[in-house]
């Protein structure tokens, strides 16, 4: 399929196979992915005919060494959203019908319009795949599922790759992206904010300056925060925070050995796909860091059934909340690979 033509697709159709039922806390009918690196499961993968990420050693075009966090949370709520690059819009309907939701997320999506890694494949950004959906729905009649749920992961591009002095243009576009959701009838939105970049691998090549982005990144949150905080004030929204700045800075609590060095490029005292690196390529984090990010996005679902912290802890007050969950579901992983490991004795 030519992957042009599919990437202007890419949220420019949209379908009304919705299956009503009622949501609850940890209960979704559909689940939509809007993103980059850190949420996409294969759609640059596909749009490179299979050659970026190069896998392995990525593991199955995502950019890590195994399942990302789209993948866990997934399995735990049941749902197994259809890549993008997936589905077949020549045909009609589409095939396959994606009845699970669709993951809209590219690897190297800026926060705005365009791919600021790979701007040759005229691929959407993070706030173009939301504009896209919406301006769909619009053109169809149609309002977003009330009963799915929708996440939004982005914004890190835009200092790595594109002005690491520049924490307005992401701030704005990530808020404009989060309102055009709740514009179009989106009940559940699950965002994310950034982990400090500045204390990343990748911080410290190609001429970076990890004070600056340390600074970029607070600024980011602390309006990103600003955002989440306006749209809870309305009832008839479910706002789940995932503080990722939190659970990066948490890491060594939460079981990772080493988080200042890349798996990836560290082979004598890493293995994939079975370790405790916080970070898998000086960028992405590891497929075990993407399952304490999993962790926390359910915990932050699960935790819309207690009080919303004071506006002045923000996005924080949630972090810790969901970083107090991971930490006792990693020390039941722990416990039980203790068992495991007994067990393969006899």
């Amino acid at each position: 399929m030519n992957m042009k033509k599919q990437a202007i697709a890419a949220g420019f159709v949209l379908f009304s196979f919705m299956l009503p039922t009622k949501a609850s806390a940890a209960s979704f009918d559909q689940l939509y992915v809007f993103g980059d690196s850190l949420s996409d499961t294969g759609n640059i993968y596909n749009a490179t005919r299979k050659t970026y990420p190069e896998s392995p050693p990525y593991f199955e075009g995502r950019f890590s060494d195994g399942p990302l966090w789209v993948d866990y949370l997934g399995d735990q709520l049941g749902l197994k959203p259809t890549l993008l690059t997936d589905i077949n819009f020549t045909t009609i309907p589409p095939t396959p019908i994606p009845t699970q939701g669709i993951n809209f997320a590219f690897g190297g999506a800026s926060s705005g319009l365009g791919n600021a890694v790979r701007p040759d494949l005229n691929l959407p950004g993070v706030l173009k795949q939301v504009l896209g959906f919406a301006g769909t729905l619009k053109a169809n009649n149609q309002t977003a599922d009330p009963n799915a749920l929708y996440t939004l992961w982005g914004g890190a591009n835009d200092f790595f790759f594109l002005n690491p002095e520049d924490s307005t243009t992401p701030i704005n576009n990530i808020s404009l992206a989060l309102n055009t959701l709740v514009g179009v009838g989106a009940k559940n939105i699950l965002v994310f904010n950034l982990p400090d970049l500045g204390q990343l691998p990748a911080a410290k090549i190609d001429n970076r300056n990890p004070t600056t982005l340390s600074k970029s990144i607070n600024e980011f949150n602390l309006g990103l925060a600003k955002t989440v905080s306006d749209l809870s004030q309305n009832p008839n929204l479910n706002i789940f925070s995932v503080d990722t700045y939190f659970l990066f800075n948490q890491a060594s609590t939460l079981g990772f050995t080493n988080v200042t060095d890349s798996c990836l490029f560290s082979p004598d005292i890493c293995n994939p796909g079975n370790n405790k690196f916080l970070v898998w390529d000086r960028f992405h984090p590891t497929t075990a860091a993407h399952q304490v990010i999993a962790d926390a996005a359910l915990a932050a679902i699960d935790a819309k059934s207690v009080p919303e912290p004071a506006i002045n802890l923000g996005i924080l007050g949630l972090g810790a909340f969901g970083a107090i969950a991971v930490l006792k579901r990693q020390q039941k992983r722990s416990a039980s690979r203790v068992v495991d490991a007994q067990l393969s004795q006899y």
